[in-house]
């Protein structure tokens, strides 16, 4: 078993590898059992099995079974990490949670486990894992005013956790809220400000926002800020799909709206709220043909399997390739 694919963390992993990842799971156990028994005494008392690299491979397996339907794997590496860490764990708790969440069959078993998840912040209300979790539920049951009041008072207590503003700008978003959905996204930035991934997810939050105003200043300025975040993310990780995606759309989006600004208004930049001049059209022009050259090029090595392009999934190329075909055909026309 690859100890890259082992080590991945379980979100960014795809379908394909969560899969694969469960596949071997029994394996894993078998050969983690079996090999420590295998040396001749004295020499197993001398070897150390402790390592932060095995107990999150235990938890990426733990996940990648729950995703999968392979329950039995799952509680199986679920026990493992509970006999190491204990039962009162904060984590574990929250992955012990989550186990009953996924195996469970009525509506009233998610509803245990609420209470569960109440009982346990009654007694501690810092453990934000378990908070976590109940505003994950929460969402997943159709409360979402609910979690919302959750990750607040989780925020209000621990306000420079990144991840928990990710998922309230997330639900923000759900909600039509773009503005509220920014705000969250630009704390997330605070905390992590190379996050590439988070500057892209910005841009597109923004690209959304500015396409439902009105056409004038307010929408230039709004499209404009989307494609500078767009060129940040770009520039943090050099050939992110995701980012060249952006910036193309939002260039394209932009020369539309550059044609019927005029010029004194486009140029002009308010220094008494610090934003920043909207671009000129050559410069825009120039991203455009930027993002569609790097798109191409990604299209065309990552369809071809070429060493260190073969990270994009299919449905990533596919959508690429819709969006230079597009382009064309508004070209031709």
């Amino acid at each position: 078993m690859s100890t890259t694919l082992l080590l991945q963390p379980p979100t960014n992993s795809s379908p394909q590898t969560a899969f694969t990842l469960s596949q071997q799971a029994k394996s894993f156990f078998t050969a983690q059992a079996t090999w420590l028994s295998a040396l001749p005494y004295p020499l197993n008392l001398f070897v150390n099995t402790e390592s932060q690299e095995k107990w999150a491979t235990y938890e990426n397996i733990f996940l990648a079974c729950l995703r999968t339907g392979d329950n039995d794997s799952a509680h199986r590496a679920l026990e493992e990490l509970t006999a190491r860490f204990g039962k009162v764990n904060e984590r574990v708790l929250a992955l012990q949670g989550l186990y009953q969440e996924a195996t469970a069959k009525t509506q009233q078993d998610l509803e245990e486990v609420m209470m569960q998840y109440d009982v346990i912040l009654k007694d501690d209300p810092t453990a934000f894992a378990i908070r976590k979790r109940r505003a994950a539920l929460l969402r997943s049951v159709g409360k979402q005013t609910e979690a919302i009041a959750d990750l607040i008072k989780l925020l209000d207590a621990s306000p420079t956790d990144a991840e928990a503003w990710a998922e309230l700008a997330d639900m923000y978003l759900g909600q039509g809220m773009f503005e509220q959905a920014v705000y969250c996204l630009e704390e997330v930035l605070l905390v992590m400000p190379n996050a590439w991934n988070m500057h892209a997810r910005l841009g597109e939050v923004l690209f959304l926002s500015a396409n439902n105003m009105e056409a004038g200043r307010e929408q230039l300025k709004t499209l404009s800020e989307s494609m500078r975040r767009y060129c940040r993310s770009v520039e943090l990780c050099d050939d992110y799909l995701r980012g060249y995606y952006g910036v193309k759309v939002t260039t394209g989006r932009l020369l539309e709206v550059l044609e019927g600004v005029k010029k004194p208004q486009q140029s002009a930049a308010d220094p008494t709220t610090g934003d920043l001049a909207p671009p000129s059209l050559p410069t825009v022009k120039k991203l455009n043909e930027l993002a569609t050259s790097k798109l191409a090029e990604i299209m065309r090595r990552g369809s071809a399997g070429d060493k260190n392009w073969d990270g994009y999934s299919q449905a990533e190329l596919t959508a690429v390739r819709s969006l230079l075909d597009g382009d064309t055909q508004k070209i031709e026309r």
